[in-house]
């Protein structure tokens, strides 16, 4: 089982945790770490529709250990990391709160949000589809995404660790949201 899972996510875990730890090595070993917890932990994996969720949230928790351990603290969060992606949508509950943010959005920022972070179109499929360029698609979703993180610190007071992790958070104003 271990060896299908290396197989199908070695690349797009790395790529992961590239994007979380700047240097190759330490992603490596970070990597190596990840799989030997899901090789100790394989037996655990109760329903394979949620294994790639499971997988995903040892790597983040790994990523997590490696800064305490090295006692690395990020900087404040900033809006564009309070996107779904970075808020575990994956569960409805908390997907059905964010859909009256998104809402506000202009409608070409809703399109690219749906469709890339919901329906899982890549932002390659995307850009081919409405004749984009790749590169134009990359920038319309990272706008998008600081607009509805923006939305986010407008409406809520979010709490979060020193490694991004959001703690806590609450409305501010019934009326803004």
């Amino acid at each position: 089982m271990t060896e299908n899972i290396w197989q199908e996510f070695n690349e797009q875990l790395l790529a992961f945790i590239r994007k979380k730890v700047n240097d190759s090595e330490t992603a490596r070993d970070i990597l190596q770490e990840v799989f030997i917890k899901i090789h100790q932990n394989k037996s655990g994996i109760q329903n394979n529709q949620k294994i790639t969720n499971w997988i995903y949230q040892v790597t983040r928790n790994t990523i997590i250990d490696y800064y305490r351990k090295h006692k690395i603290k990020a900087s404040e969060l900033p809006p564009e990391e309070l996107t779904p992606e970075k808020l575990d949508v994956q569960n409805t509950d908390f997907s059905n709160c964010i859909a009256p943010f998104i809402k506000r959005l202009s409608k070409k920022d809703q399109d690219i949000l749906n469709a890339i972070t919901f329906r899982k179109i890549s932002q390659k499929e995307y850009a081919r589809i409405h004749n984009l360029s790749y590169s134009a698609t990359k920038s319309r979703v990272q706008r998008a995404r600081e607009k509805l993180g923006l939305l986010f610190l407008e409406c809520c007071d979010i709490q979060a660790d020193t490694y991004g992790n959001i703690i806590s958070y609450s409305q501010k104003k019934p009326n803004n949201c």
